[in-house]
């Protein structure tokens, strides 16, 4: 894997696979990375992916101006929750009929890069039958696919989990692109109240590292997420702190593991307080914390910042989202937003067929809101009181 903080790959230098065999020595003068093999420091071992040149090219679609990804990868669990919330049954036709809405919503290719998909949307259909990969791709809108396999309990830790799934993920990534993936996504989580662990912070980051380097090597675009979550009382200043650690292992471990910078995403937390802090923080403070974080830790190579919403209100994290956007930023500073952009709309459809159109209508709303923030030109006029509500979820499951 080239790893492009020291090297932009081009056409040009771009090796197939077939060209290199690992542990080998330079057979080909045009290369898009090199390194000194450790064993023999007078040859030189090629590290490159064939797919480098198209994994930049996803990643710069995918942050692309006004526009950002909708985040509807949540576990058939998670979305029978959701479902739940509107007296549905959490069964395969309920869930299809949620995700078709949410994919034939018109237009929402003018707001939306990017779909992170669960796997059983990967690889379904609509209700009228089409494939939903091909419905996105024809509203210009890049399929991605959730990989990791859930957080479990980090033994000796303050109480705090890991996130699972390295095993056989190279061989399910393949299948993933095959079937029209084109990024993936990776979560783990650190809290503040538990520590956070020396362990936890490591182990999240080696994780994340693992699973970009995976994803690269077998065509798919790594959205890199250590997600700080907001439960606990600290202030805006401990968030600071703790996010700053975490970035430094995140891209400490990046490094070591040849990750190509230029193919991939963040999807960072804002810098906020916790959830039970009784100092709240203005949208200008947000904004002012989290650049300042993302300045000290991001390389500038790095595309896209797409935000989490984490538990923010709808209205609350698209204000937050469009102050950081008022001044030039040298990464696309976006959004990857799952309850923020759907909520209003799931309560409007309730499940009713008659209501598709206007579920679709506050989705477009949600959308649109985004993209303007993503341009620093959002305002806040005419929004709904449902769209304020939620504000900071204590304990927001995602």
């Amino acid at each position: 894997m080239a790893s492009a903080s020291l090297f932009k790959p081009s056409a040009a230098t771009v090796l197939d696979k077939s060209d290199w065999v690992k542990g080998q020595t330079l057979r080909q003068a045009n290369v898009s990375a090199v390194r000194f093999n450790a064993a023999a420091p007078s040859a030189l071992t090629v590290r490159a992916s064939s797919y480098a040149d198209e994994l930049v090219k996803t990643a710069k679609t995918v942050a692309s101006p006004g526009r950002g990804i909708l985040a509807m990868d949540e576990s058939n669990a998670t979305c029978g929750k959701r479902l739940d919330s509107i007296g549905l049954e959490n069964t395969e036709a309920n869930r299809q009929a949620y995700r078709t809405l949410l994919v034939s919503a018109p237009g929402l290719g003018n707001y939306i890069s990017g779909a992170i998909l669960f796997e059983e949307t990967l690889y379904q259909s609509t209700t009228d039958g089409k494939k939903i990969v091909d419905v996105l791709l024809e509203q210009g809108i890049v399929p991605g696919i959730k990989v990791d396999k859930g957080l479990v309990p980090l033994a000796f830790s303050n109480d705090e989990s890991w996130c699972q799934g390295l095993d056989g993920l190279a061989s399910r990534s393949a299948a993933y692109y095959q079937q029209g993936a084109r990024f993936a996504k990776w979560r783990t989580v650190v809290s503040i109240p538990n520590g956070p662990s020396a362990l936890a912070v490591k182990e999240a980051a080696w994780g994340l590292a693992r699973y970009a380097a995976i994803s690269q090597d077998n065509g798919l675009v790594p959205i890199v997420e250590p997600e700080i979550l907001l439960d606990g009382e600290h202030g805006i200043d401990r968030t600071f702190e703790v996010a700053q650690k975490v970035w430094a292992e995140v891209f400490f471990y990046l490094a070591e593991n040849n990750v190509m910078f230029e193919g991939i995403l963040l999807k960072p937390s804002m810098v906020t307080p916790g959830a039970d802090c009784k100092e709240r923080a203005t949208p200008e403070q947000v904004a002012s914390y989290t650049l300042s974080l993302l300045h000290r830790r991001i390389p500038p190579a790095v595309p896209g910042i797409m935000f989490l919403s984490g538990g923010q209100s709808e209205v609350e994290a698209t204000l937050n989202l469009n102050a950081m956007n008022q001044s030039p930023n040298p990464w696309h500073v976006s959004f990857s937003y799952a309850r923020a952009l759907q909520n209003t709309c799931l309560k409007t459809w309730g499940g009713r067929p008659e209501n598709v159109k206007a579920a679709q209508d506050a989705l477009l709303q949600r959308a649109s809101a985004n993209s303007l923030a993503q341009l620093g030109k959002y305002t806040g006029e005419g929004e709904s009181e449902e769209a304020k509500k939620g504000m900071f979820v204590k304990g927001y499951v995602y």
